[in-house]
């Protein structure tokens, strides 16, 4: 049976039958497939291609909807009253949260440091004492969901070990609340995050912070991490035991080929095929003693190509987090332009807020200009490399004074 259905309501597993658009607005030579591999999704997302038609007898259908049941009227309680008036969750703009995210990030950096230096010296972790750093990320993200995980993206390779567990958790807490998960459940996903590296602190830092590449017996100590990390933490209080999965296989693969275990498909828990999305994420991203960091746009296009690496479905809901174009990516505008990504746009993942620094027709730089792109008749036509530009110029562009 064919329904029509906008490109937002496609998932993996579904056929493909027609797209409701001009054959040079979508992003494939052919139609009728099944729509298996996330990039595909992904490149469906980012065109302006807005219905398409499905095939729900050569694959899955969408979630039908909820019937509605009725309710019965409940005596009002001084609880409910007082829930219903509560106040909304604060909000923030993307400018007045980088700035709180900043003094967060160094407020961070420092709790991580001292829990690694815990470690290396023998003490039995207390992770109880990082649940008020978990709540404030928590808060943040819930305030702009993207100031503080492109904050933290920002990292020198000196301070890569401490900021990538304050960047996972960041991730981590935004992933959850994209899934639908409580906000509890998200507090959970973030704490998973900020801990997941811990084995890191009994690694020899000549290893952890090598400038160029490891030794096969260094590459073979660093795999030990997650075991280590799950046995320091097995001991210390407060760790739920979702937390402690995601310490010792975040680097398993969906298609059993990662490590220590080689789990495969559902035998990973859910916590942790989330983990392994915003894990490798920020570490392509960041600049590491042996390379700079990959553009983002550029990171979420590659990993979108990496087949059996992670769950589909978390991988998607991954994409709508960070965005197709994640803030401080550079992209290249029909009209020749090139601009830097300032945030997101929550009704489209294809027209983000951008600030256009450059002409590549006149070859000059322009005043930066702020451009709402679902406002204007310009429209991204690709991505930029970030390599012949100074990453702290493009940053700024962005990120502004909290830089300084």
């Amino acid at each position: 049976m064919l329904k029509k259905i906008s490109v937002g309501e496609l998932k993996l597993g579904m056929h493909l039958h027609k797209f409701e658009a001009a054959w040079i607005d979508h992003p494939f030579w052919r139609t009728r497939f099944v729509l298996k591999d996330p990039a595909d999704l992904a490149a469906i997302l980012a065109s302006p291609v807005k219905l398409c038609w499905i095939d729900t007898s050569k694959g899955l259908d969408t979630e039908p909807a909820p019937q509605a049941a009725r309710v019965e009227p409940v005596p009002a309680t001084p609880q409910a009253e007082a829930a219903a008036e509560a106040p909304r969750r604060e909000t923030a703009s993307m400018g007045d949260e980088l700035r709180r995210a900043s003094a967060l990030c160094k407020r961070s950096r420092q709790a991580v440091m001292l829990m690694f230096s815990e470690a290396r010296m023998g003490h039995a972790l207390d992770t109880n004492a990082s649940a008020e750093l978990v709540n404030d990320v928590t808060e943040s993200v819930f305030r702009n969901p993207g100031a503080l995980i492109s904050l933290a993206r920002l990292k020198s390779a000196d301070d890569y070990t401490y900021m990538h567990s304050v960047a996972v958790c960041a991730l981590m807490v935004s992933l959850g609340r994209t899934l639908g998960l409580p906000e509890e459940g998200c507090r959970q996903a973030g704490l998973a995050g900020l801990i997941h590296d811990m084995g890191k602190a009994v690694i020899p830092t000549d290893v952890l912070n090598k400038p160029g590449k490891l030794t096969p017996e260094e590459y073979k100590l660093m795999c030990t991490h997650p075991v280590r990390g799950h046995e320091l933490l097995s001991e210390a209080r407060g760790v739920a035991a979702e937390a402690l999965d995601v310490v010792l296989h975040h680097h398993e693969r969906i298609d059993g080929k990662g490590y220590p275990h080689g789990l495969a498909g559902e035998k990973i828990d859910y916590i942790t095929r989330m983990s392994s999305v915003c894990d490798v994420y920020d570490a392509v991203t960041s600049d590491r003693p042996y390379k700079p960091g990959w553009d983002p746009s550029e990171a979420i296009a590659r990993m979108a190509s990496w087949e059996g690496h992670f769950d589909s479905a978390i991988f998607a809901a991954f994409v709508k987090t960070v965005g197709i174009y994640p803030t401080g990516s550079i992209v290249r505008l029909a009209s020749g332009r090139l601009a830097v990504v300032l945030e997101q746009n929550s009704a489209s993942l294809t027209t983000p807020v951008v600030k256009v620094f450059y002409s590549t027709k006149a070859n000059l730089r322009l005043p930066p200009e702020r451009l709402d792109l679902a406002r204007s008749t310009d429209k991204i036509v690709g991505r930029e490399s970030r390599a012949a530009w100074i990453a702290q110029q493009i940053d700024g562009l962005w990120a502004g004074d909290v830089l300084s």
